[in-house]
């Protein structure tokens, strides 16, 4: 019958699932066929082995025949391998450490020979022997540097198989937290797991500390708590919030005006603090601002700057230029800086010779009357290789025979004046020859031509080609008859050298009788001319230029008027009475008779 009992209490228990310390199905099934008392036992986890739990049958109501009993554990609940039962005594020991974390309870019946069995549940109290432990040692994630502040990220939570305050009660960061920049939040679920944020705490700059290694820490509730930690390693990414910023905010450099195309002038260099291609810094000249002619260039990737086309110090001495620097990023920044180019200077420009005439109407000419020490022009010369508004090169002055000179005061103004007196009789015109030499080296010279003419004045007066003119006429011309053409030479030009012809009315002579051409000089008959009143009148011509005050000159013609027989003989007398001496000789002339025709 006892044996019967003990196998009908086996299969009662045979559902129990172990280890949770409740009864089977089948014995709940029947609670009024198999009465039982309960005892409840605790020990803590951390006890050491031996340790002694209870007693099954004590501060029980008697309602059992006590100790010795029969021990059936229920299946699965382990209560063979770590509990030391003693039948005889109903005493329980532990027989190993208990570890609540892998075995919470202990479940078993025990029979004894009479009376009701005694239900026995052994609970395992928690000790905090875990630490929380987060899933993984490293933990990694990123936030853009502009990110605002509270924006959260999650953790992994730690977890800690003890309970109540011995799991997860808070959460620290206890390195790496460069500024603040971070902060923790928690919260727990039904699970009853402490979950974790990671929030932005202050304002992120990647470019100021581009990554954080925090580590984290996880405490539990107990006393001293324990401890587990996770490092979270934090990448700051870029933003393009950084302009490029050159290394000098303006540069200087020169170049000689000879330089090739291609040659460097200098470099600039510019830096942006963001990373990628928000970093990456391309050059450029801003040619609305500067450099329109585009005389120099610049690598976009080095920022070298070179000469692009032919300098010319004359032109332009200073270039400058406004370069800007300029991220790539997909909006991109700039920033900009000056460069001052000066271009220096090679003797590659001869002097330019400037030459002012001080004539009434600015034209190369000097009067004839001009005395020594009088101007004739104004010389300057200006090198374009010089910044000054006159260079000071040497200038000569060749040509003109002694006539004409160079003076100077300051060795930048230089007067031409006349040094002889001038004759445009004799020389009309004179070449001069100017000569400015540079002080470079080697020199360059540049020569002027300056083609004088002399100006005339009325110094000469008109001469005939001959003092005494003779002329041939019949006594029988008639008036308008051409007796002889006179020519006077005025060495003059001009109107100093133009002539007028006019006949002089003398008491002495019978001008009356002629007449000439006041241009041609062409002397004819005005009047029937008479022999033997004047066999050979003397005319005076005078030859008179138009200059002012006017020259004048005489010269003489002799007119032979030859007799036409028109006239019979006329004794001077009408009677001749002689005497005569009777010893004159022969052949002496006694009387003189006078005839003459008229």
């Amino acid at each position: 019958m006892s044996l019967l009992w003990l196998l009908l209490m086996i299969c009662a228990f045979s559902g129990d699932s172990g280890g949770g310390g409740g009864p089977g199905t089948l014995f709940n099934m029947l609670p009024i066929a198999i009465a039982e008392h309960v005892r409840e036992l605790e020990v803590s986890e951390g006890v050491p082995i031996g340790h002694q739990i209870g007693f099954i049958g004590e501060f029980l109501d008697s309602g059992d025949s006590g100790p010795p009993y029969l021990i059936v554990p229920v299946p699965g609940s382990a209560v063979d391998t770590d509990l030391a039962i003693d039948h005889t005594t109903g005493e329980i020991r532990t027989k190993v450490a208990l570890d609540r974390e892998n075995r919470s309870s202990y479940s078993l019946v025990a029979i004894p020979h009479s009376g009701e069995n005694v239900r026995v549940l052994v609970r395992v109290l928690d000790e905090n022997d875990n630490a929380p432990t987060f899933p993984t040692s490293l933990m990694n994630i990123e936030f853009p540097e502009n990110t605002p502040r509270d924006v959260k990220r999650t953790l992994n939570p730690a977890r800690d198989a003890d309970l109540g305050r011995y799991n997860t009660q808070r959460y620290s960061i206890i390195s790496g937290n460069t500024n603040n920049a971070f902060r923790l939040s928690s919260h727990r679920e039904r699970d009853g797991v402490l979950y974790l944020d990671l929030q932005i705490n202050g304002f992120l700059d990647r470019e100021t500390t581009p990554a954080y290694n925090l580590v984290v820490e996880a405490l539990d509730g107990g006393s001293p708590p324990m401890r587990g930690q996770m490092t979270v390693n934090i990448t700051i990414q870029d933003v393009n919030d950084n302009q490029p910023i050159f290394n000098q905010s303006r540069y200087f450099a020169t170049v000689p005006e000879n330089a090739t195309i291609g040659t460097t002038v200098l470099q600039v260099y510019a830096t942006d603090q963001d990373a990628g291609e928000n970093g990456q810094v391309e050059y450029a000249i801003n040619r609305r601002q500067s450099d329109k002619e585009q005389m120099f260039r610049i690598d976009p990737a080095t920022g070298l700057i070179s000469v692009n086309k032919p300098l010319d110090f004359e032109t332009r001495e200073l270039h400058e230029l406004v370069v800007v620097a300029k991220d790539r990023g997909m909006q991109p920044l700039e920033t900009t800086a000056f460069v001052s180019i000066r271009v220096t200077d090679v003797n590659d420009n001869q002097p330019i010779i400037n030459v002012i005439f001080l004539s009434d109407d600015a034209t190369p000419k000097i009067s004839e009357s001009a005395q020594p020490g009088e101007f004739v022009a104004r010389i300057s010369v200006n090198d374009p290789d010089s910044r000054t508004e006159y260079a000071n090169v040497n200038v000569t002055l060749s040509g003109g025979e002694g006539h004409f000179g160079l003076t100077t005061r300051d060795n930048i103004i230089y007067l031409v004046i006349v040094s002889l007196p001038l004759d445009r009789e004799i020389k009309p015109n004179y070449t001069l020859s100017v000569i400015a030499t540079d002080t470079g080296n080697p020199p360059l010279h540049a020569a002027k031509d300056i083609f004088l003419t002399v100006t005339d004045i009325n110094d000469n007066a008109p001469e005939f080609e001959k003092d005494v003119y003779h002329a041939n006429v019949m006594e029988v011309a008639d008036p308008g008859t051409s007796v002889i053409q006179v020519t006077a030479i005025d060495r003059d030009e001009g109107n100093n050298s133009a002539i007028v012809y006019s006949l002089v009315d003398t008491p002495d002579t019978h001008s009356h009788w002629f007449q000439i051409d006041s241009h041609s000089g062409l002397i004819t008959t005005r009047a029937h001319i008479d022999c033997e009143t004047d066999p050979v009148p003397r005319l005076v011509v005078l030859a008179q230029d138009n200059g002012r005050p006017p020259l004048s000159s005489t010269g003489t013609v002799l007119v032979t008027i030859h007799d036409v027989n028109d006239n019979e003989p006329i004794f001077d007398q009408s009677f001749y009475n002689v005497s005569v001496a009777e010893n004159e000789s022969k052949g002496r002339c006694i009387l003189k008779c006078l005839g003459r025709t008229m």
